[in-house]
């Protein structure tokens, strides 16, 4: 049975997920496929906010009431997003999520300052109870939330696991989450597209990568106008209101979770991200609302 490059696409996670395997044999890629999707539909049913019965639901229901302890893999997740909120000066808050309960972006409601003050005062990590096993969110209403890193963690786990099973080329793209396992079959380098983030189906920049993680936050992703001004998902969480200083911001790192970590971030510093992303010493590529390009020479990894 010869040995072919294999695609296999599927939804989870809100993206369009691929994985991309070269040079296996079409069965062993198909028990690959499998422990993938299995893992991607572990994660999903364990850490998603919207399914009632998963652990960061039952975290956030007891909001005001008792703690919760965490197995491993939350404390985990828990730490690294701590680990965030200190890098960005506290921009990063996985309590931040309450927020999104005043911006409706499907009829692109723009909320009042008193639901803004509202929802505000259900953020803050420095308020949260966490003594490194149990968790407890003081006030009823308060939630954590693992989307700004969640989908992340996903590909890196994927990846691990399909390396670990013997893959040796390949890549794992969850909705533009990149984990490239290693280089084509022939050596040469996955050539991965940075989304223009004003014109769909479009890239700005190609970047070839043997091996290494790349992510992107933008204001492209979810997002509505009103009255020629542009509101997108990536809340503030001091002010209330949607970022609006960058257009999109891709970061190059080993893993996933800290490219995607750091992108983030620097949406969040707003004009002072691309000092941050400068000190990271990761490689980067920033578009602002001005459509200038700012980079750190992104080279192979």
């Amino acid at each position: 049975m010869s040995k072919e490059v294999i695609k296999y696409t599927f939804q989870a996670l809100g993206s369009r997920c691929e994985i991309v395997l070269d040079e296996l044999h079409a069965d062993l890629a198909e028990d690959c496929f499998l422990l993938a999707k299995g893992e991607v539909d572990r994660i999903e049913k364990k850490f998603s906010r919207y399914r009632e019965d998963s652990v960061v639901s039952l975290i956030n229901a007891a909001a005001g009431k008792s703690s919760i302890e965490c197995d491993a893999e939350t404390c985990d997740l828990i730490r690294f997003g701590q680990s965030l909120y200190k890098v960005s000066g506290g921009l990063f808050d996985m309590t931040a999520g309450a927020l999104s309960k005043a911006w409706d972006f499907r009829s692109g409601t723009i909320p009042s300052d008193a639901e803004l003050d509202f929802f505000r005062g259900l953020v803050g990590w420095p308020k949260v109870e966490w003594d490194g096993r149990h968790i407890r969110l003081p006030s009823t209403g308060m939630q954590i939330d693992f989307g700004g890193f969640g989908k992340e963690y996903a590909v890196d786990r994927v990846s691990t696991l399909l390396r670990a099973r013997g893959v040796k080329a390949g890549y794992v793209n969850f909705g533009g989450d990149i984990a490239v396992m290693g280089p084509k079959a022939d050596q040469s380098p996955w050539l991965l597209g940075i989304q223009d983030p004003r014109k769909s189906g479009q890239v700005v920049a190609t970047i070839p990568v043997f091996i290494g993680a790349l992510a992107s936050s933008g204001d492209y992703e979810r997002f509505f106008e009103k009255d020629g001004k542009r509101y997108c998902h990536v809340i503030h969480p001091r002010t209330g209101h949607p970022v609006n200083y960058w257009r999109s911001i891709s970061v190059l790192a080993s893993q996933v979770v800290i490219a995607g970590g750091y992108s983030t971030v620097a949406m969040l510093m707003e004009c002072e991200g691309l000092n941050f992303l400068q000190s990271s010493g990761l490689e980067f590529l920033a578009i602002d609302q001005q459509g200038a390009v700012h980079r750190n020479e992104v080279k192979s990894t």
